[in-house]
């Protein structure tokens, strides 16, 4: 049996109110609360402000990642969250932040990660693994 090892979501948020995407303490709160939302395990993390405006972020996960980048003068917001914990959780927080950030539209691909794992693979923590 094939299985896989993570969940990779990947989106395009467009139609953002720019205000709320310009400043990295209002997206500070709005993706910490999403990692809280997710039940995903922050281990760091890390925003960048630029000038004028427009932010970068990191979040560093035990389970992987998630990560985002602004520009508020078209309304965008890029997001990747990847987790090799449980899907639901990277959904969660994804729901969150779309939630929160009410964009317009929403362009997003959901990736399975590590498909050519059998099941005579043995993981540390199989509570970890999507089973097909």
């Amino acid at each position: 049996m094939k299985m896989t090892v993570g969940v990779q979501i990947i989106a395009d948020l467009y139609g953002v109110d720019e205000e709320l995407i310009s400043e990295s303490d209002k997206l500070y709160d709005i993706v910490e609360t999403a990692v809280k939302i997710g039940r995903l395990t922050k281990i760091s993390s890390d925003y960048y402000q630029f000038q004028p405006r427009g932010v970068s972020g990191v979040v560093l996960l035990a389970e992987s990642h998630l990560s985002f980048h602004t520009w508020p003068e078209h309304g965008l917001v890029t997001l990747d969250i990847y987790t090799c914990g449980n899907p639901e959780n990277a959904d969660a927080a994804f729901n969150y932040l779309v939630s929160v950030l009410s964009p317009t539209s929403v362009e997003y691909k959901k990736l399975s990660r590590g498909n050519m794992i059998t099941e005579e693979v043995k993981a540390i923590k199989p509570e970890h693994l999507i089973l097909d």
